[in-house]
């Protein structure tokens, strides 16, 4: 079936544009003027992936974002102005996983959208060669991590992870005990052509350790050494 893509903007030209050129790809796209009119559908029919612009009224991409994660790990591309950096940082910090800035090439945004459905993809479906589940599923004491299906438990209770931060936790857990530096973590995470600064990987480690906290208060899995990197430690 074709990949739906919720596409987010006031400015009409930009969704009539791009509507046509997702679908000559053969997406299916719903549009959205605000963020308002798009968290009311989205809440009730998720998409596949979600391009959002920040600056809109009712309610901002931010916000959007923000509601979204509290709900769902759908990838979603923000749309930013040359002169918004510092919402590029806080969009990926909040848990975007891409941005493009205004004025982009088309041919971009569809390969940008392309990558993030099969990285999700390749940790939603299970391929052919894989029949024993054992070989995707990693558990760490308390944790479990099944990559083919994306899901992530605590103590049997489910912690909804975006894929960014699927990818952070399982590089870190993957070998309990050792250090990933924040670049290492950064490879794992994020395309070649996505610049983030180390910092970004703080917000997801820190976002990381809120969510499993809303389901163990006793959470300290993931420790900070501090000017090296982080560790996970099994428990």
């Amino acid at each position: 079936m074709s990949a739906s893509i919720a596409l987010v903007d006031d400015d009409r030209n930009i969704l009539t544009s791009v509507t046509i050129a997702l679908e000559a790809e053969g997406f299916l796209v719903r549009t959205y003027p605000d963020g308002q009119k798009a968290w009311d559908a989205l809440s009730k029919k998720p998409a596949d992936l979600a391009v959002v612009d920040i600056k809109m009224p009712r309610m901002d991409g931010m916000e959007l974002l923000k509601r979204l994660r509290e709900v769902s790990d759908i990838p979603v591309i923000f749309l930013t102005s040359k002169d918004e950096e510092i919402d590029q940082v806080l969009g990926l910090r909040m848990g975007a996983d891409d941005y493009i800035g205004k004025p982009f090439s088309q041919r971009l945004l569809i390969e940008r959208i392309r990558a993030l459905l099969r990285r999700a993809e390749v940790r939603r479906a299970a391929p052919e060669e894989h029949e024993d589940t054992e070989e995707t599923v990693m558990q760490r004491g308390r944790l479990v991590l099944d990559s083919l299906r994306h899901s992530v438990s605590w103590d049997g209770k489910d912690v909804t992870l975006t894929v960014t931060e699927f990818l952070i936790l399982q590089t870190l857990a993957q070998h309990p005990g050792h250090v990933k530096s924040r670049d290492q973590l950064m490879d794992a995470a994020y395309s070649d052509d996505v610049y983030v600064d180390d910092r970004t990987i703080d917000s997801h480690i820190k976002r990381l350790r809120r969510k499993f906290r809303a389901v163990a208060d006793d959470f300290t899995s993931i420790e900070t050494l501090y000017g090296v990197g982080y560790r996970y430690k099994d428990m």
